[in-house]
C-alpha cells in the first residue's frame, strides 16, 4: 500500500492508526508493506516516518503502539518521496517493499492529497507504470460542479480503470449504514412498509456542533453543501431509498443506488436554505464580504414508483446546537383518528416514526404512542430502543475508514461510489449552484435560520428540536 499525503492530517487523524487497527484485529494480509510518500520538500525517512506513525496512532488511535503488535506494523512501514519530476525515491522504496514481500504483490494506492496535486499524483502513477493492475483509492471532494466532476474522472480514467477505482466516503462504512441494509432485508416486519404508502417524509439530518476548525481556505471555496450534502448526504439517500438489488455484490448493490441518482429531481432553489453562522466572516482567512455557506437544508424528490410524492429533508451544518447522525423515516397516521388529535402530552405530537442513528456505534428507535396507564384513555408517547454499544462486543470494531480500506485491499466497491453517480448528482445540484438564494444568518448554537421551519412544514426535523 503506497500512502500519498502521509504527512498530512488525514493520514495522522485516520489512516495510520486505522491501518494499525487492521493489524491487531488481525486483518491485514499475512505479508503487507506501507510505503508512505509525500512531496520531496516534505519527506521523511523510514525511521522519521515510523516515528511519525508512532505518535499519530498514540494520539489518534484506539490501539496504542506497543508490544510486539506495534514492532510488526512497525517493520512494515517505509517511505519514499515522489515529485512529478523526480519519483525515482518513491520507486525505490516500492521495489525494496516488494522484494522483501516476494511473489507478485497486489499494489494499492491512496490518494490522501490536496484537489490541486490530485492530477500530478495520477499522471506520476500512470507515467511511472506503477498503476499496472493497481487499485486506487480516492478522496473526495469529487469534483465542485458538473464540468469538473467530469473532468476528475476523465483523468482518472486515463490511468485506472472504473472497476479499479476506490471513491471513499467514510460516511458509507459506519456500521449503522450497513445496518440500513440489513434491517430493511432481513426483516418481513419492515421492508412491506418501506414505501410511499405508508412513509410520509424522510429525513437525513447531519449537523455538527463544531465550527470550521481553522480550515477557512479549504471551506471558502467548498462550503456546506459540496463539503456534506452531494459527498456524503446523497450517498445516505441512495442507501435508503433504493431498490431491494438481486444480491449485496458489488455491482447488484450499486446499480441500485445509481437508479436513486438517476430518478432525482433537479433541486429547486426555492426549496433550499443556506445559512451562515454569525461570526463565520470574522474567522481568519474568510473574506469579510463571503457568501459561503456554513449551513444547507433542503428538500428533494425522487421520481419512481416507490418514493413519489414523499418528500426527502436533508440538513447539515456548522456550529448547530449538537451533533447527529440520524435517518428518520415519518409515517403516515392511521386514515380513522378514533382518538383525540390532542391526545398526549407535550405538543400532542403524533410520533409515528423509525429513527437510525448511524453515528458509531449506533442504533435503531422505533417511536409511536402507547396508552398511558390509568382510567382515561390517554396517549403518550414510547419508544423501543436498539444500541450497539451493550449488545455486542466493540473491541474489533471497525470504524468508516477501517472498514473501507479494508474492503478496497479485498477488492469489494460495493461501499464506495461510482463514477455515474457523481456525475448525476452534480447533475441534478447545477440549478441551485448556478442560482442559490442568498445565506441566511443563525446564530452559533442553534438549529439554524428560522426559515427551515417553513421548509419542512407540516413535519418537523427531530422531535429534540423544541421549534
Amino acid at each position: 500500500m503506497v500512502l500519498f499525503g502521509a504527512t498530512g492530517d488525514l493520514a495522522r487523524r485516520k489512516l495510520l492508526p486505522g491501518l494499525f487497527h487492521l493489524a491487531v484485529a488481525g486483518l491485514m494480509p499475512e505479508h503487507y508493506r506501507v510505503v508512505g510518500s509525500a512531496p520531496a520538500a516534505v519527506a521523511l525517512g523510514d525511521d522519521e516516518f515510523r516515528e511519525h506513525a508512532r505518535d499519530a496512532v498514540a494520539e489518534f488511535g484506539r490501539s496504542k503502539p506497543q508490544g510486539e503488535a506495534w514492532e510488526a506494523f512497525e517493520a512494515t512501514l517505509g517511505f519514499g518521496a515522489a515529485d512529478p519530476e523526480d519519483p525515482q525515491p518513491l520507486l525505490d522504496a516500492v521495489r525494496r517493499a516488494e522484494q522483501a514481500l516476494g511473489g507478485r504483490p497486489r499494489r494499492l494506492f491512496h490518494l490522501a492529497v490536496p484537489p490541486a496535486a490530485f492530477s500530478s499524483v495520477v499522471g506520476l502513477l500512470g507515467d511511472t507504470g506503477l498503476a499496472q493492475d493497481a487499485r486506487v483509492i480516492v478522496e473526495k471532494p469529487f469534483g465542485t460542479d458538473l464540468p469538473s466532476a467530469r473532468a476528475l474522472n476523465a483523468t482518472v480514467h486515463a490511468v485506472f480503470d472504473e472497476s479499479r477505482v476506490f471513491r471513499i466516503d467514510h460516511f458509507l462504512g459506519k456500521e449503522s449504514v450497513d445496518n440500513i441494509l440489513a434491517l430493511r432485508f432481513a426483516n418481513g416486519l419492515v421492508e412491506p412498509v418501506w414505501n410511499r404508502n405508508h412513509i410520509s417524509h424522510v429525513v437525513i439530518d447531519v449537523p455538527e456542533s463544531i465550527g470550521i476548525e481553522g480550515r477557512s481556505r479549504f471551506f471558502e471555496g467548498t462550503g456546506t453543501f459540496r463539503d456534506m450534502i452531494v459527498t456524503h448526504l446523497f450517498q445516505l439517500m441512495g442507501f435508503v431509498a433504493m431498490e431491494p438489488p438481486t444480491s449485496l455484490r458489488a455491482q447488484a448493490l450499486r446499480d441500485e443506488k445509481e437508479k436513486v441518482f438517476q430518478s432525482l429531481r433537479a433541486l429547486d432553489p426555492a426549496h433550499v436554505v443556506r445559512g451562515q453562522y454569525t461570526g463565520y466572516r470574522d474567522e481568519p482567512g474568510v473574506d469579510p464580504h463571503s457568501d459561503t455557506e456554513t449551513f444547507v437544508a433542503l428538500r428533494a424528490e425522487l421520481d419512481n414508483w416507490r418514493w413519489a410524492g414523499v418528500p426527502f429533508f436533508l440538513r447539515s451544518g456548522k456550529s448547530l446546537a449538537e451533533g447527529r447522525h440520524l435517518v428518520t423515516l415519518g409515517f403516515h397516521e392511521p386514515v380513522l383518528r378514533m382518538f383525540p388529535l390532542d391526545a398526549g402530552h407535550g405538543s400532542g405530537r403524533r410520533a409515528n416514526e423509525l429513527v437510525i442513528d448511524f453515528d458509531d456505534p449506533g442504533g435503531i428507535t422505533a417511536r409511536f404512542l402507547a396508552k398511558e396507564p390509568g382510567p382515561a384513555l390517554r396517549l403518550e408517547n414510547a419508544e423501543m430502543v436498539f444500541r450497539y454499544a451493550g449488545s455486542y462486543d466493540q473491541q474489533f470494531a471497525l470504524e468508516g475508514y477501517e472498514r473501507l480500506i479494508l474492503d478496497a485491499m479485498l477488492g469489494d466497491q460495493s461501499l464506495f461510489t461510482r463514477a455515474d453517480g457523481i456525475e448525476r448528482l452534480w447533475e441534478a445540484a447545477t440549478p441551485l449552484l448556478d442560482d442559490p438564494p442568498p445565506v441566511e444568518p443563525y446564530a452559533p448554537g442553534s438549529w439554524g435560520p428560522d426559515s427551515i421551519r417553513r421548509l419542512i412544514a407540516p413535519y418537523r426535523w427531530s422531535p429534540q428540536d423544541p421549534r
